[in-house]
């Protein structure tokens, strides 16, 4: 089994790192929001002091592991930074759910809080209810496993490296890395009702640390801003940890590529790869395949924000999860 006690030192050298940058960067008062660009501009109207500066629309959205981002993918933008005149940043909030056919579903509970512009610490709570896999374990083998759910819960800390635009150059991104400790209540105890038949197939642990780093960068210049985010992920989790963890890494390519099509109404389109570094158990635990998803995100207010999805997730369990839809809202406090 592995210790925590490696991921709880990550954490706290990703925590020195950003206070070392925070000092030799003080007077950095860029924001970290990426804008929605179809609002018109207020007209500047002389005022006797300083106002705290309005706060912008609420994005990244909440993906489903407790980051700023799409869906399932992440973006470099912090999400709800601290607003000029404010020492922390504030809490925000997101639900998600998801129907994967068969009746399989996933939901997620989502909260981060920002305390620094360039800091965002987030958690993730995500249930994965497994359907007629229970039942058609039972007919395959005479098993009865204790579970119908899995449970994963996600530790996160992204450290943004440089902001959008930063040293006045515009051709820069943002760029963040995040460093994220995942554990799977459930795992381990389906492998010890199966005898360690998960273990044999290579999900061999119930915990696991990803490391990502993320690009993002809004290009202005076509009819409509677009913001496109790229980035690279470290893993040892299968299905996003929700299937368990290998001994091994295996390195992959996320992103997505959003359209702003008015100032409330955002247009994505994402797309993540999976490892697929098990061996699969029949028909009872197929190969995964890679994910995309086709996204539209609606901003209500300056502090809720509502999307929906349709998506393909390649075989989740015992089924193929094409066609699939989901919803997720986030709010901003």
């Amino acid at each position: 089994m592995k210790s925590s006690r490696v991921v709880l030192a990550a954490l706290i050298a990703a925590s020195q790192l950003f206070v070392s940058l925070r000092a030799a960067r003080a007077d950095d008062a860029g924001t970290n929001t990426p804008p929605v660009a179809a609002q018109p501009a207020e007209k500047a109207q002389p005022v006797e002091k300083a106002q705290p500066a309005e706060k912008p629309a609420p994005l990244p959205l909440h993906q489903i592991e407790g980051n700023g981002g799409i869906f399932s993918t992440l973006s470099a933008y912090i999400v709800n930074p601290p607003r000029n005149g404010e020492p922390v940043g504030r809490p925000s909030v997101g639900f998600t759910y998801v129907n994967l056919g068969h009746e399989v579903n996933l939901e997620a509970l989502t909260v981060t809080e920002s305390p620094w512009k360039r800091l965002e610490l987030g958690y993730g709570w995500d249930r994965l209810g497994l359907g007629d896999l229970p039942q058609a374990i039972q007919n395959a083998t005479t098993v009865k496993i204790s579970r119908e759910e899995v449970q994963l819960h996600n530790f996160n800390a992204r450290l943004q490296l440089l902001t959008e635009g930063e040293f006045n150059e515009k051709w820069i991104p943002a760029l963040t890395l995040g460093v994220h400790y995942k554990y799977n209540d459930g795992i381990h105890e389906i492998d010890k009702n199966l005898g360690g038949a998960l273990s044999l197939a290579g999900l061999k642990h119930h915990d696991g640390t990803d490391f990502t780093l993320y690009a993002s960068k809004l290009i202005t210049q076509l009819p409509r801003p677009v913001l496109i985010e790229a980035g690279g992920r470290a893993t040892e989790g299968v299905w996003n940890g929700l299937g368990g963890f290998t001994s091994s890494y295996n390195f992959l390519f996320e992103g997505n590529v959003v359209v702003f099509v008015t100032g409330n109404l955002a247009l994505a389109a994402e797309y993540r790869q999976q490892p697929n570094d098990y061996k699969p158990i029949g028909n009872l635990v197929k190969a995964e395949g890679d994910w995309w998803t086709i996204d539209a995100a609606y901003v209500v207010n300056n502090h809720f924000t509502l999307a929906a999805g349709y998506g393909h997730f390649g075989n989740v369990l015992n089924h193929e999860a094409d066609g699939v839809w989901g919803v997720t809202t986030k709010w901003e406090f």
